[in-house]
Parts: structure tokens; C-alpha cells; sequence
């Protein structure tokens, strides 16, 4: 039988052959998980083969333990102690012009044609509001912190969505009606309960004989203060869900975007009530509606991404933490070669090389 040979004509020896034709065993499978949720802790980010999205936005390993070490509630909101601060100065200035007297704007008799709509009680009481505008939307807020664990965004969805954003729109509406002093469309029957009405002979400006802190209230007509609050906590919630159901995925699923729109529904029902009820005029409850849904906006930024951000499932305040994470264990990384540098090992890598050469 004839010898192969290499391609130097150099004769291999049936052995050599047995071994050259052996094919290479494939390597271990290893146990590795698909992806390490620790490690994204410190990234912030998933590899591109990642099956589940709840691998990157979840906040439980395959062994049940935490992925990332998030700080307490407590712990969280002592670093945003001044920013409690200010929610209570919001607080007790909203409170101030509650007491001040609005301005008085002049209402002659030829004016109440438009104010003579009658006295109704309030569709949606003010207690009302913060139970449609606050509390559903914190109800919310807790389920989803229920399910992943996130206290970032817990905190930040109170502290940006509810009381942030629905007390500074309470100050900026309460400041304006104080400043305007716009009568509401009911304004005679407040000024004239008995329906018997008296002009000044001169200036034919009213003379008011009703009760005085119903004819106050009756100088708040713009904005609307139900419209504003039930635009601000509600306009919160709808840019938190769509940030949560991810409705700007592109994948076109009308379904989310019903979710969404759903708070701004009932906030819009709530402004449509106070112009049923005689309470505004449409002018307020459009200004109420435009104000909210701004300062709900700019709230919701400051404290989350854009909806429409591949990371605007959670706060900035967790994406910077998963940052801090990686910096610092970047720098126990030298500590743990024996407290060199980088640039240390690879000066002695460099030192090895030469020696080998």
C-alpha cells in the first residue's frame, strides 16, 4: 500500500494520519446564564441576544437574589431631603393664597348676560380631586414597585408625578386666579342670592349682599383649579405608562396607546363637569388643561427619560446608580491584583515579554 505524503513529499506515517484526520472535540458547554443581571447592574446594559425583556428591565436573578443592591426608601428619600423641603414650602404658599383676597375685577350690570348662569353643586367634589388626580395614581406606582422592586422609581414617581407636579401647578393656578379676579359664569346668584340685584347709579358696578366668602370664591373663575390638578397627576401617569408599557416600541399596538390616553380621559371629563356645572368658563378649563399637562410634562422629565428612549423605563436616578456601581467596582478591580495599576501590570506584562524574547 502506497504512503501519503506531506507536500514536501516528506512520508507520514499511518499514526500521523489517524491523528491528523481526528477531529477536535467541541468544547464544554458551560452553565452560564444567558445573561448576568449583576453584571448589568454595573453596566447598564444587555447583550443584543437577550430573549426577555424582563432580563433587562427585571429586577430578580434566575436565583431569585436581587440583581442590583438598591438603597432603602428611607435611604433615597434622605438624599432628596431638600426637594421634601420645598414640597412643603409649596405647601404652605399654596395654603397663603388660599387666604389672600382675589382682586375684585369690575362686573357692571351690563356684564350679566354671561354671569347669570344658575347656582349648581359640584359634579366633582374637591375632595374628589386629589382621590382621581393623587391617590389612583400612587395606587398605581405601588403596584409596579410590587412587581419589580425598583425604589428609585417609586420615589421618584411620587415625588416628581404626584406632589411635585400637582403642587406646583396648585401654587401657579391659585397665584393666577388671586391675580385675575375673573367672576364665574353663577357670579349673580353669588352676588345676589335672593335674586334681587343692585347697581351703583354711577358706575353701574354691583353691589354684592351675598355671603362674602361665597362671593370670594366667586372672583376665582380662571383657571380652572379642578381642570389643572386632575391634568397634572393624570398627565403624570399617562407619560409614566407609556414609559412602562412601552408604547412608543414602534410596533404599532393600539392597545397601549388606548392605556395611555385613558388618564387623560378622565381628566378631560373632569374640565368638561365645571363648565356643565356653571363653575368656569371654557377659556379656564382649556388654560386649567394646558397648565397641568405642562408642568406634568417638564415634572416627568426632570426625573425619568422620554417614553420614546430605549432606557425610559426607569428614572435617571437608576441608571446613574448602576453607573456609580461600575465606577466603583472598576476601582476595587487594581485593589483586588494586589493594590496595582493598570498601567503597573502592564508595565510588568511588557517586562515579561521582553524576557521571553
Amino acid at each position: 500500500m502506497s504512503m501519503p505524503y506531506k507536500n514536501d513529499m516528506t512520508p507520514v506515517s499511518p499514526t500521523n494520519l489517524s491523528k491528523k484526520k481526528k477531529k477536535k472535540s467541541p468544547p464544554a458547554a458551560t452553565t452560564e446564564a444567558p445573561f448576568d443581571r449583576v453584571r448589568y447592574c454595573q453596566v447598564g446594559s444587555a447583550p443584543a441576544t437577550m430573549a426577555s425583556n424582563e432580563a433587562m428591565w427585571g429586577s430578580t436573578s434566575s436565583g431569585g437574589a436581587p440583581a442590583c443592591a438598591f438603597p432603602t426608601v428611607p435611604r433615597v428619600a434622605r438624599s432628596h431631603a431638600w426637594d421634601w423641603v420645598a414640597l412643603l414650602l409649596l405647601v404652605a404658599v399654596d395654603a397663603l393664597l388660599n387666604v389672600v383676597e382675589p382682586f375684585h375685577r369690575f362686573v357692571g350690570a351690563g356684564m350679566m348676560a354671561d354671569l347669570g348662569y344658575p347656582m349648581k353643586a359640584n359634579t366633582v367634589p374637591v375632595w374628589a380631586v386629589p382621590v382621581i388626580a393623587v391617590i389612583a395614581p400612587v395606587v398605581i406606582f405601588i403596584v409596579f414597585y410590587i412587581r419589580r422592586r425598583n425604589v428609585y422609581d417609586l420615589h421618584h414617581a411620587i415625588l416628581a408625578g404626584i406632589l411635585f407636579a400637582v403642587l406646583i401647578t396648585g401654587v401657579l393656578t391659585d397665584a393666577i386666579k388671586d391675580a385675575v379676579g375673573r367672576p364665574r359664569p353663577n357670579f349673580f346668584w353669588r352676588c345676589f342670592p335672593d335674586g334681587k340685584a343692585v347697581y351703583d347709579s354711577i358706575t353701574t358696578g354691583v353691589i354684592c349682599h351675598g355671603d362674602p366668602k361665597v362671593i370670594k370664591e366667586g372672583h376665582k373663575s380662571f383657571p380652572s383649579g379642578h381642570t389643572s390638578w386632575s391634568f397634572a397627576g393624570l398627565g403624570f401617569l399617562s407619560w409614566y405608562l407609556a414609559g412602562k408599557i412601552t408604547v412608543f416600541d414602534r410596533r404599532g399596538h393600539v392597545a397601549k396607546l388606548c392605556v395611555v390616553l385613558l388618564p387623560l380621559l378622565v381628566a378631560a371629563m373632569v374640565a368638561i363637569s365645571r363648565v356643565d356645572d356653571y363653575w368656569h368658563h371654557w377659556q379656564d378649563v382649556c388654560t386649567g388643561g394646558v397648565l397641568g399637562l405642562v408642568v406634568a410634562s417638564v415634572c416627568y422629565l426632570q426625573f425619568f427619560p422620554a417614553p420614546s428612549d430605549e432606557k425610559g423605563f426607569w428614572p435617571h436616578a437608576h441608571f446613574r446608580f448602576i453607573t456609580e456601581q461600575e465606577e466603583e467596582s472598576r476601582g476595587q478591580r487594581p485593589a483586588e491584583a494586589g493594590g496595582r495599576t493598570s498601567h503597573e501590570l502592564d508595565a510588568m506584562e511588557a517586562g515579561r515579554r521582553d524576557q521571553l524574547l
